[in-house]
């Protein structure tokens, strides 16, 4: 029976290429249903066409569309703090503080972060057609801040290393701590960006839209792209994971195949 033993190391590489395929195969059919979805949703600009659907729908109201649209400040837009001519309607600045501890058991230092402060600070804008030369139609975005998604870029990020000093010493030979560095950082939703917000859209007065957090529990999103490269991404993500199920798949196969080739081989020659 040892003429026809299988090296333990081959039977663990069959086994895990077909679990990692199921695995694989499970996030394809995940991202495949989340991406029909998506694709099931309506998709509108801020436009005439907009504003004749919202009057023809119940209560001139969509329960949930996407609309896609330049960022437009209602008023005056925000300016960066650190970067000149740039200007945004949502900001964040952090701050944050790094550190290394002595760790006696390990004998090594340790970094961690600390002491992280941040400051929000947002504009009422609206999303308008791109192209268009008269902004009469937009759509105004309520409550931005209760979206998900990573609609904010960073526009300035600064390590500032800190100094070694006498103060420094002292702090490291009696806490066993010592600062490293501070970083600051700032993100905005700046002016001009292409944006894709999910959610509702009603109409009020008759021209003025508003897009806002659904009411029946679906997810308010804001992503800073267009429609298309939006679904283009998920695509990607769902291809992805179609080539990654076969090539597993495929590796599985392909060890077991050899095992088995190989052992029917073993099998005639001790016959013979």
């Amino acid at each position: 029976m040892s003429d026809f033993s299988v090296n333990p190391l081959v039977l663990l590489g069959i086994g895990s290429s077909f679990a990692f395929s199921a695995v694989f195969y499970h996030l394809y059919q995940e991202k495949k249903k989340e991406l029909i979805k998506l694709k099931e949703i309506p998709i509108f600009k801020p436009d005439q066409h907009l504003v004749r659907v919202l009057k023809a729908s119940p209560h001139k109201r969509l329960h949930y569309v996407a609309v896609e649209g330049l960022v437009q400040a209602d008023g005056e837009p925000l300016p960066s703090r650190f970067v000149p001519r740039c200007f945004g309607v949502i900001q964040k600045v952090s701050v944050e503080e790094h550190w290394k501890y002595w760790n006696s058991v390990t004998k090594t230092w340790n970094s961690r972060t600390m002491n992280k402060k941040e400051s929000s600070n947002s504009v009422p804008f609206s999303l308008v057609s791109p192209g268009a030369y008269i902004n009469d139609l937009y759509v105004k975005v309520q409550n931005p801040l209760e979206a998900s998604g990573s609609y904010l870029e960073r526009v300035y990020y600064k390590l500032k290393h800190a100094e070694e000093g006498l103060v420094n010493i002292m702090l490291q030979g009696l806490n066993g701590e010592k600062p490293v560095a501070m970083a600051e950082s700032e993100e905005l939703l700046r002016v001009g960006t292409i944006l894709t917000g999910f959610g509702e859209v009603v109409l009020e007065g008759g021209q003025v839209m508003r897009l806002q957090a659904p009411q029946d529990g679906r997810k308010f999103i804001l992503m800073p792209s267009d429609h298309k490269s939006f679904i283009d991404r998920h695509e990607s993500s769902a291809d992805m994971w179609k080539a990654l199920t076969a090539l597993t798949g495929l590796t599985g196969a392909s060890l077991l195949a050899a095992v088995i080739y190989n052992l029917v081989g073993k099998q005639d020659d001790k016959s013979k």
